[in-house]
């Protein structure tokens, strides 16, 4: 079974004519003309499902361009929660026609995926930043403040100013117009390409650590509290990237600081 030109429309709540769709949502027609000429006939349900996903992925941004918010930019971050390295937030500022299909949470694809996708959006966004919160920055200040720091950081690294931030369940301190949305980076085509070069950036990142580190594996845990990692945090001790407030590895210097005290 194929899904025709007319369903694609159809099932988005749009009425098709040939080479015509009503013009209720200009630049939603845009991306829907895109989408009909890059493939006449969707072949089969699953991609028809992935076309029909972004196109839904799209709604926030649609409605501000409704209203005449043409700059918007996805934030989200990735790290929050490792107990090694540092926190990383991204903004990206799609093309509003633009059209990836199967772009979502960076969490949701495999690592060969987010690849793909992290040098298509880089290759074809209008601007991205990326912000750097390091270790001893996040013990300072803790993780939450220290998010938000680097959300600002990324806004900060755009070429263009945004006129709106769609941002990942969070609210930052910038006097630019923002909404907050809670699993964002799954409903958003903006915070998802956001979420994906936030998050390849830090694996990057962590793989480089790991030529320092070997005996914590971060290439492939990316400094998150694994039953390995916390054995060789055991093993091998704490290390300058290792986040010195977090559990367990607070309590563990905790310990190490009584012993040294009696």
């Amino acid at each position: 079974m194929f899904y025709s030109r007319k369903m694609v429309c159809y099932n988005f709540k749009y009425v098709y004519q040939e080479g015509d769709i009503i013009k209720q949502d200009y630049e939603l027609n845009i991306l829907i003309n895109e989408i009909l000429n890059n493939n006449n006939e969707i072949n089969n349900e699953k991609e028809f499902l992935t076309y029909m996903k972004y196109l839904e992925m799209r709604a926030y941004e649609n409605d501000l361009v409704n209203r005449k918010i043409k700059i918007i930019a996805g934030i989200d971050e990735a790290g929050r929660g490792p107990l090694a390295g540092p926190v990383v937030a991204a903004s990206v500022i799609l093309p509003n026609d633009y059209f990836l299909p199967g772009l979502n949470d960076s969490k949701k694809l495999s690592r060969r995926k987010r690849e793909y996708f992290y040098e298509e959006i880089v290759k074809n966004a209008i601007s991205y930043g990326v912000g750097v919160v390091s270790v001893d920055d996040i013990d300072k200040y803790n993780i939450y403040n220290s998010t938000k720091i680097a959300m600002i950081k990324s806004v900060l690294e755009l070429s263009e100013k945004p006129n709106h931030l769609l941002i990942d369940a969070m609210k930052i301190e910038l006097d630019i117009p923002q909404t907050s949305i809670i699993k964002g980076d799954a409903k958003s085509v903006s915070i998802a390409a956001a979420s994906i070069i936030a998050k390849v950036t830090r694996d990057r990142y962590m793989s480089e650590l790991a030529k320092t580190y070997p005996q914590y594996n971060f290439s492939n845990n990316a400094g998150y509290g694994t039953k390995e990692h916390i054995e060789a945090i055991k093993k091998h001790g704490i290390t300058p990237v290792h986040r010195k407030t977090f559990e367990p590895i607070k309590s563990i210097l905790a310990k190490e600081n009584n012993l040294f005290n009696i």
